[in-house]
């Protein structure tokens, strides 16, 4: 694992119980594929964490470069060329441990792994989504553009109440009863041939649904971004999940609503599944 600077072995990456991102939360991350020995979008992930560092008032100590330099370090010691990569940063332990935090030094390691499909079989079949209880909460109470440890823990306690229930993950409405997103992936929804998804307005613009967006459109397919109604869910013929470890995973059935895995939804995971390995 590569950590402050240096690469170190994986028991000896330990942080101390006094990490005030442990106790506060104070905390980005990014999730990441490499495909063939490419990440895929690198350079936007290195990006996105040092802008998710910056809107939790936490600069972070390297540059967008050194950030890149670090992930291909952590894959070659490692001898991956397919696997997950884990960068994260965060404030630890230092002469503050209240809310102010400003004299920790900021954090940062970078993992990687071997990881498949994230949903499982669901990636053919296509998955079991629940309704969670837990609302997106409105841009006026959290950074809601930042990739931040903190905003994940609703989404957390939303895909345990999902597994209990024999679902693979939950869908989530946003804090004026919109439909929002799963609990660490975007949703997209097709009627008629054309596509459908929730406008990013209070959740992650995550990286993967731009890609399929630009992918979409490429293909001539006319995307709405806009807000959903939950009713609107009935009239929906097929639905599809997009994140980094989703990749794009196809949806059987949220709550009560059930939808095909359609030639649209199979095109669009087909055509991602070329994009990242071309």
């Amino acid at each position: 694992i590569w950590m402050d600077g240096k690469l170190v072995e994986w028991r000896s990456a330990n942080v101390h119980i006094l990490t005030h991102a442990l106790h506060y939360a104070s905390s980005v991350f990014e999730g990441e594929r490499c495909y063939n020995g490419r990440i895929f979008k690198s350079v936007e992930h290195s990006e996105r964490l040092r802008n998710s560092g910056a809107l939790l008032d936490m600069p972070l100590p390297y540059s967008v470069a050194e950030i890149e330099a670090a992930k291909t370090a952590t894959l070659k010691a490692n001898n991956l060329t397919d696997g997950y990569v884990r960068a994260l940063a965060w404030r630890g332990a230092g002469e503050d441990m209240g809310v102010a935090s400003k004299k920790n030094p900021i954090r940062m390691a970078v993992a990687v792994w071997s990881w498949g499909n994230y949903y499982g079989d669901a990636k053919m079949k296509g998955a079991k989504l629940d309704i969670a209880k837990w609302k997106r909460p409105s841009p006026e109470t959290i950074p809601h553009a930042a990739k931040a440890a903190g905003l994940y823990m609703i989404c957390t306690m939303s895909k345990h109440a999902a597994e209990a229930k024999g679902c693979s993950d939950a869908m989530m409405f946003d804090y004026r009863g919109y439909v929002a997103e799963a609990t660490g992936a975007n949703i997209f929804f097709v009627k008629d041939g054309e596509v459908h998804t929730p406008k990013p307005d209070c959740i992650l613009n995550g990286i993967t649904r731009q890609t399929v967006i630009g992918m979409l459109k490429d293909m001539g397919i006319t995307v709405h971004e806009r807000h959903i109604l939950p009713e609107e869910l009935e009239g929906f013929q097929q639905c599809w999940l997009t994140g980094t470890a989703a990749e794009v995973t196809p949806v059987g059935q949220i709550g009560d609503y059930m939808f095909e895995v359609g030639d649209l939804t199979k095109r669009v995971a087909t055509e991602y599944e070329k994009l990242v390995r071309a």
